[in-house]
């Protein structure tokens, strides 16, 4: 099926099909006109992914890794700038897409930044991430939850020990991957720094078990993630953490994804980025 719907999207893209006749079609496949309406915006960011293509780093050392976790090795994209001894430490969290090039694309940006930056694919479990991320959802799925967390606390534990790291080591991530960076927050005693973008929040009970001061980043039109900041900020001044929240005017969720015209906003992202930058090098120096 997947390879129809692939086929079915590249006679849309090629003008052989009306965007009405292609939804009707898609419908088809998907059960429903909301179905199609949904699997859209997927068809269409995988293609801008297709298109994108990595840019040579010359001043970088980038290569696909493994390392230990919970279910076996994660397979996980590391990149560090190719001067210099030893640097501070950087999980990458990706969105619910998986560890697609724009998220080592991002990765590249936090290694120029000086940092030894790691994005572990969460869907090393269940084979990695596909090329084709159109039907992405069905392998989160599969996913165990509490696996999945100690997988990424298991990378924090990799990067204290790493020839090439400092020993202190933070965490950032965007969506999925900004809930997964809050769950590393409150599972990760030895984690350093926390910068969840637009993620879900952990119960008060959790951020209880918070030992990492916090910069999240929110997006201001993105009303189910935003319901859960005001408990949030409660639990973190009632636990002494040191925390700072910042919602961007005019943005909604993924605001930061540049290769989604749809939602992203390049002031947002540009300050969103050069905070956390800032935050990454007071907090792991």
């Amino acid at each position: 099926m997947e390879k129809k719907i692939s086929e079915l999207y590249g006679n849309y893209r090629k003008g052989e099909l009306s965007r009405r006749s292609f939804l009707k079609r898609l419908a088809a496949f998907t059960g429903s006109m909301a179905g199609a309406m949904m699997l859209l915006p997927v068809l269409e960011e995988n293609e801008l992914i297709k298109g994108k293509k990595p840019q040579a780093e010359p001043e970088l050392v980038t290569e696909m890794i493994k390392y230990p976790a919970a279910t076996g090795e994660m397979m996980a994209y590391m990149a560090y700038p190719k001067k210099g001894r030893k640097f501070p430490a950087v999980i990458v969290i990706h969105e619910n897409r998986g560890l697609v090039p724009h998220i080592q694309d991002v990765t590249r940006r936090m290694a120029k930044e000086g940092f030894l930056a790691l994005a572990p694919d969460a869907l090393s479990p269940v084979g990695g991430t596909p090329e084709d991320i159109s039907n992405v959802g069905a392998l989160f799925k599969q996913l165990n939850s509490e696996e999945t967390t100690k997988n990424f606390v298991a990378a924090v534990k990799y990067l204290k020990t790493h020839e090439k790291s400092n020993g202190k080591v933070g965490c950032t991530g965007f969506c999925w991957g900004g809930a997964m960076t809050n769950q590393v927050a409150v599972n990760s005693p030895d984690l350093n720094a926390a910068v969840p973008y637009y993620g879900r929040q952990p119960s008060a009970e959790d951020v209880a078990k918070i030992k990492a001061p916090v910069m999240a980043h929110y997006a201001e039109n993105d009303q189910g993630i935003n319901a859960g900041i005001a408990a949030f900020e409660e639990a973190l001044k009632k636990n002494n953490i040191e925390y700072q929240i910042f919602t961007y005017l005019g943005t909604g969720h993924a605001f930061n994804n540049d290769t989604n015209p749809g939602r992203y906003n390049e002031e947002a992202a540009k300050l969103a980025w050069s905070r956390t930058v800032g935050f990454f090098k007071e907090k792991l120096k």
